[in-house]
């Protein structure tokens, strides 16, 4: 018996016409595999399509409405993706997928930890979290209103123009400020008169201003009024607080709140209250040299 020794040539390409045989055998599958995952993209885009037309112009939560797209269109591609394996013969190969992608997991968590966490908190917040789209809030000294929330930030517009975009971790750990969550907040400011004033009198004309104002929240649960706030240098300090509707924070506490600050001012003056400024006090110690005052009356020549 004569046994025939193969040369290393001879072995490799032998082994390259079994591995070519063999793709050949499997390239049709190959191929309705990778027309599976085609088909399975165009699929999820159509139906995340007909989702945003049709449901989430209706939504009452358009932040929820939106993260729930992009979940759905994400499910839709992994599934493809393991349905196109299984079609390929490729059993071994999507286990293997799914083993590994656990085991990356868990080593990209390591890895990408801030990343991780501002995932996990922008799932959380999808479905528990402080605000809605356009409500006005403040995170740290970041001050402006809601307008989307992704897996990993949360998109801001501040009211002088910024798009700040806040890790969703920070959303979820630090404290959030709404200022439009049941849709009204108090105003406040001072007004000082003079000490000869008559207190009262003046809380009245004020208050007057405030119940006479239509674009203040008048009810039972929001009570607008002016109190004694501190006796200062120069004058009788009234605070008044007032009620606004937050659904335009801007105009509600900044463009409001300035026109009732001029009301106040022009009626005091009218009702012939002063507004005194601040008293400065001058000190003259024995060691300095004395300031030079001279006193000019309103008729003297220039």
């Amino acid at each position: 018996m004569i046994l025939r020794v193969q040369s290393p040539q001879q072995t490799i390409v032998r082994s390259l016409e079994t591995y070519y045989e063999q793709f050949l055998m499997v390239l049709p599958r190959i191929a309705l595999g990778i027309l599976v995952v085609l088909a399975g993209v165009l699929m999820a885009q159509l139906l995340t399509n007909i989702y945003k037309r049709r449901i989430q112009k209706q939504a009452t939560d358009p932040l929820m409405a939106r993260f729930l797209a992009q979940a759905i269109k994400i499910i839709l591609v992994i599934i493809a993706i393991m349905v196109a394996l299984q079609v390929a013969g490729l059993n071994g190969i999507a286990t293997g997928l799914l083993t590994a992608v656990g085991g990356g997991a868990i080593i990209l968590g390591f890895a990408f930890q801030d990343i991780g966490k501002n995932f996990l908190a922008g799932i959380i917040l999808a479905f528990n979290r402080p605000f809605n789209i356009n409500d006005t809030i403040k995170i740290d000294a970041i001050f402006g209103k809601v307008k989307a929330l992704s897996f990993r930030y949360s998109h801001i517009k501040t009211f002088d123009g910024r798009d700040i975009f806040i890790p969703n971790s920070d959303v979820l750990t630090k404290p959030v400020a709404n200022y439009t969550a049941d849709g009204f907040y108090r105003v406040d400011f001072l007004v000082g008169i003079g000490y000869e004033d008559d207190i009262e009198a003046a809380k009245k004309v004020i208050q007057g201003i405030l119940d006479g104002n239509k674009e203040i929240v008048h009810d039972e649960a929001h009570e607008n009024f002016v109190i004694e706030d501190e006796l200062a240098t120069s004058t009788v300090n009234l605070k008044v607080f007032f009620w606004v509707d937050t659904v335009d924070y801007r105009h509600a506490s900044l463009v409001l709140r300035g026109q009732v600050i001029r009301e106040v001012k022009q009626a005091l003056e009218k009702g012939g209250y002063n507004l005194p400024a601040d008293i400065k006090e001058l000190k003259i110690y024995g060691t300095q040299d004395a300031i030079p005052v001279k006193l000019l009356s309103g008729n003297s020549p220039g």
